[in-house]
């Protein structure tokens, strides 16, 4: 028969040990050097904690907030990107979608424009922001995954591809309207619109305010209506060109064909074109249409043809070149003259006078609208130290010179000016690399609105329950 022996408690295993070990010190010391050793070895190997990013880092990060980027169905964006190659100017939307809305390279400025400039220089479609704006958010370090924390929604709607289609075409209102009332379908299903009607929630646009406010009239056809919807009354909108009495409407510069990899590509343009030989006071770029009522673009080509004489003005006659996305001869025009026209074109803003500053020559207007009432995230209050305005009125009757105007200003005031306009160019252009550019100011802007207007509810909530 077998016989169990008890088992031992720990209290009498204890005493066995404690017994063995004060009769053996050096054995002791040795297995007390060996747990010493093995603590030290954990301890060197034991991964530290991960920090948490604290809410005030995201705070700094971040100040006013983050910005959830709707999935919205393919119709909506990509499905609208044209797949022609060309940059036919009669097919304005060729060439938009290429290199994230940068465009091809422009090749043809090389010899003109530093060697080590030309891979940030493109042929960039001047309708291509809300894919250039769409492709920098979607890589934006206030981006969130999570629609619970965020300060603001974008809807990557291009709209200007939705309606440009039908803007020179025979088309019925109802199919410039298909688009955006798919989109608007589609917002009111989601929660967070749902939540704020809107009031949290921006668009880019490529095209200008006017071409989305259709007026009801039967026998009105330009542009869809998209802006007139009830739902888009409290959206904010980013556009080339802001109706100036729409708090809504907020205006983002023009792309040009500059887009700069870091800040050292800007301080090597800006080297560039500080020290530019100008050789003409002044240089227009455009071409005559006799179709729109109060358009000074016909007197004033004539005017600069016969200051081109004397070289006194650079004429590039859009009617003979070709003017589209830039060109080595729009450059070349605006690099070597002091100042440049810029008159409204089809509408109160054009591309040109952001092409203008870019090369840094300083603007002439002959409209408030056309830069003043538009880009006020972007240019100095006092428009004085950067441009030249000269009513139209006052030019088209005759009653000033715009030569002897230009020929006033004396060489230390031009050269003022223009380290003004050279302050602008880094506000003025959308970046390839991370760098305070347009994008950014425009981002910023809009998000700082949101966080005001929120704070301005809660004081107008609390002022309420207050007086009840």
């Amino acid at each position: 028969m077998f016989i169990f022996n008890k088992p031992k408690t720990p209290t009498s295993i204890f005493t066995s040990f404690h017994s063995h070990l004060t009769s053996h010190p050096l054995i002791t010391l040795f297995i007390f050097t060996i747990f010493l050793i093995q603590i030290l070895i954990l301890c060197s190997h034991s991964p530290s904690p991960a920090p948490e990013l604290s809410s005030s880092s995201a705070v700094e990060k971040c100040p006013n907030g983050y910005i959830y980027v709707y999935n919205v169905p393919s119709m909506f964006n990509y499905d609208l990107l044209p797949t022609c190659k060309d940059l036919d100017p009669w097919h304005w939307q060729c060439g938009v979608a290429t290199n994230a809305g940068y465009g091809t390279p422009a090749s043809e400025l090389s010899g003109i424009i530093p060697e080590s400039l030309m891979p940030a220089w493109h042929r960039t479609n001047q309708f291509s922001s809300e894919i250039i704006f769409h492709n920098k958010l979607l890589k934006h370090n206030c981006r969130t995954m999570e629609p619970q924390s965020a300060a603001s929604f974008y809807i990557p709607f291009y709209g200007g591809l939705a309606v440009g289609k039908y803007l020179f075409s025979d088309s019925t209102n109802e199919s410039r309207d298909f688009h955006a009332l798919e989109l608007i379908k589609w917002v009111q299903s989601q929660p967070y619109w749902l939540k704020s009607n809107g009031l949290d929630h921006f668009i880019v646009l490529g095209r200008i305010t006017w071409d989305f406010r259709r007026l009801t009239d039967p026998e009105q056809k330009w542009g869809s209506t998209f802006f007139n919807m009830p739902e888009m009354q409290n959206v904010k909108r980013l556009m080339i060109e802001r109706a100036p009495s729409d708090y809504r409407d907020i205006g983002i510069p023009y792309p040009t064909g500059f887009h700069p990899r870091s800040d050292t590509d800007i301080q090597t343009w800006v080297k560039f074109v500080r020290t530019y030989n100008r050789t003409s006071l002044f240089t227009f770029v455009g071409a005559a249409r006799d179709d729109i009522g109060d358009d000074i673009r016909g007197l004033l080509l004539r005017m600069c043809r016969d200051d081109s004489v004397s070289g006194t003005c650079k004429l590039v006659d859009c009617g003979v070149t070709l003017c589209a996305n830039g060109s080595l001869e729009i450059m070349s025009s605006l690099l070597g003259s002091e100042f440049c026209l810029q008159p409204r074109g089809d509408s109160f803003t054009r591309r040109s006078v952001f092409d203008c500053m870019v090369a840094g020559s300083i603007p002439v207007l002959f409209w408030n609208r056309t830069m003043y009432d538009q880009y006020e995230w972007y240019l100095p209050k006092e428009p004085e130290s950067y441009s030249v305005f000269i009513d139209h009125d006052d030019v088209s009757k005759g009653k000033k010179s715009i030569k002897s105007v230009l020929e006033s200003y004396s060489r230390e005031k031009v050269r003022e000016m223009r380290e003004r306009v050279i302050e602008i160019i880094p506000k003025i252009v959308y970046s390839e690399g991370e760098m305070n550019d347009a994008f950014e100011i425009a981002i910023d802007g809009v998000l700082r609105r949101f966080k005001e207007e929120k704070y301005q509810r809660l004081e107008e909530a609390e002022l309420n329950m207050a007086r009840n």
